[in-house]
């Protein structure tokens, strides 16, 4: 079963915001994949996940690295799978071992490797629309997102805020 939830952010400061919220609701083991081309948002969502993990250091997004590894209150695996061509080389460079440990995973570029996707996440669809708006679209597969959406909901019902 699949829960969606769709938003508009019209700022980077509301797309950081999604994901500060998102980053206080994070239990470990969590898995949030993001698809959207250049400029979508994606690591600004996932700076924002990270202030909201309470990483100190700044976020920025491992394209040449392919993961950057951050402490907070869990640690954050952030990958970025943009330089990856192919499944096998993806499959080569053990990702999997992220994504059923102790802390929160974020890959953005995550439709380059689909077939490490667990059975369940969080998939977070950006799109451009202008230079400061952004349709963010969040699809919920398992009982622990579905949850965590209902959250998001709850919480942006309670403030009227946007994204």
């Amino acid at each position: 079963m699949t829960v969606s939830l769709s938003l508009i952010s019209k700022s980077k400061e509301q797309t950081q915001l999604l994901g500060e919220k998102l980053g206080r609701l994070a239990e470990p083991g969590d898995v949030y994949l993001l698809t959207g081309r250049l400029g979508a948002g994606k690591t600004s969502l996932t700076q924002g996940l990270a202030r909201g993990l309470g990483v100190a250091e700044y976020t920025r997004s491992p394209t040449f690295t392919l993961v950057n590894e951050y402490d907070g209150r869990m640690p954050l695996y952030h990958m970025d799978l943009y330089r990856v061509d192919s499944p096998e080389e993806a499959m080569d460079l053990g990702l999997e071992e992220y994504l059923y440990g102790g802390g929160v995973t974020v890959i953005e570029w995550a439709e380059r490797a689909t077939f490490l996707w667990p059975h369940q996440y969080l998939l977070i669809k950006l799109t451009y629309v202008s230079p400061t708006k952004r349709h963010i679209e969040l699809s919920a597969v398992g009982s622990r997102y579905i949850r965590l959406m209902d959250e998001l909901r709850r919480l942006f019902s309670k403030d009227g805020s946007e994204a």
